[in-house]
Parts: C-alpha cells; sequence; structure tokens
C-alpha cells in the first residue's frame, strides 16, 4: 500500500519546491492535506502524479484536478492570507477549497455538478462553504471576494467572475487555447482589471468558459 504521508512529502519537495513555489505556508497546506481523498475512489494511488486527474462530470461538463504544481502556483498568486475571502470556481472533490481553508481563507465552493458538488460537501465536512450552481455566474451573494480561483482553463476573459472582485482583488486561472494557455492573474483596481501572465500551463478546459466558434484572442 502507498504511503500517502511520504507521498506528500515527495510532492512538496520534488514537485513544488522545484517550480518555484516558496510561500511556506502554502507548502505546508500541501504537505497537510490528504491529496488521496479528493479524488475517486480506486484512484487514490494515482493522487500525487504529476499530471492531471480527471475527477468526474460528463463530456461536455468534465471535472479534472490540477497537476500539483500547477494548482500550487495558482494559489500562491492569490497571496491568501487568514480572513481572505475565497470563491473556488469549479471546485470538484474541494482539495483546493481545503488547501485555501488550511491557509485560514473563508472559502466559498462552486460547483455545477450535483454529485461532485455533494462529494465535496461531504469531504470539506464544514470547512468551507460548497453551493452548487452554473460556473459563469459565480456566487454574487457570497462576494465581494478578495481572491478567486477557476479550476479550469477558460478560453474566454471571465469578466462575470472578475466583476465579484472586491477592489484590490485577485483572480487565478489558466486562459488561453490548449498549448497557448498561461496560467494569469487579473488584479482589480477600482472598475480597471489588470492581468499579468505567470507561466505556461495546461489543464483541461471548462465548458462555462468556452469561446464561441471564431473567436480568437
Amino acid at each position: 500500500m502507498l504511503d500517502y504521508a511520504q507521498a506528500r512529502r515527495l510532492m512538496v519537495d520534488c514537485q513544488l519546491r522545484t517550480f518555484d513555489v516558496n510561500d511556506n505556508a502554502v507548502l505546508d497546506a500541501f504537505d497537510t492535506i490528504p491529496r488521496e481523498r479528493f479524488v475517486p475512489q480506486g484512484r487514490e494511488d494515482f493522487a500525487y502524479i504529476d499530471q492531471t486527474l480527471r475527477l468526474g462530470g460528463g463530456d461536455g461538463d468534465a471535472r479534472f484536478l490540477p497537476a500539483p504544481m500547477v494548482l500550487a502556483r495558482l494559489i500562491q498568486a492569490l497571496a491568501i492570507r487568514p480572513g481572505t475571502r475565497v470563491l473556488d470556481v469549479a471546485t470538484g472533490y474541494g482539495y483546493a477549497a481545503a488547501l485555501m481553508s488550511r491557509l485560514g481563507a473563508h472559502v466559498v465552493a462552486l460547483e455545477a455538478v450535483p454529485d461532485l458538488a455533494a462529494a465535496a460537501r461531504e469531504r470539506l465536512a464544514g470547512t468551507a462553504e460548497v453551493i452548487e450552481g452554473p460556473l459563469a455566474a459565480g456566487a454574487p451573494g457570497s462576494g465581494p471576494f478578495d481572491a478567486i480561483l477557476v479550476g479550469g482553463r477558460v478560453e474566454v476573459r471571465p469578466q462575470s467572475l472578475l466583476d465579484q472582485l472586491a477592489d484590490g482583488g485577485r483572480l487565478a486561472c489558466v486562459m488561453g487555447r490548449e498549448r497557448a494557455a498561461k496560467a494569469t492573474l487579473f488584479v482589480r483596481a477600482g472598475d480597471a482589471f489588470g492581468a499579468r501572465p505567470l507561466f505556461d500551463a495546461s489543464v483541461p478546459a471548462l465548458s462555462a468558459f468556452a469561446a464561441e466558434a471564431g473567436f480568437s484572442f
């Protein structure tokens, strides 16, 4: 049987630290939260590989758990501190929400797939609020948010989510078309939004943020 505690330590030392993840609180969260609890039953031994894992959902609305180093860099970019109000979009089984809760954030986890929302609610066990609804709508009744994490690739600017940021708030996502996609950090300043590419990243797209046919950047 795989030693999951050892697998977590190896993930932190060999995947995260070598990919410019240097925030000690983020490293501690990844070393503490049992990633194997947030994957489908029978897939626990694959939880710590350096790859994206499919969680569930239909072909048009599938959910994936990003590779550890991609997720860690996105969370690190959000600069989460105790008391930060966070929206986790496309939470899947709730792994990212658990990590950000460990960092002291007040997390609202949004999921559109009913089975996954139920699974996240069970696994998070009151450490984060799980709500079910369309991803593109966000959670305006629970905002504004200091930080928003999108758990999948967006092909278009997620303006409906950006509008739910507080002034000075940050949104981290992977944005673009397939191999051209980049992890991107948006920052709100009043009614303006700045965007900064962080690193190349590959994660599956979310249908809720798909570009219309003929759309190009």
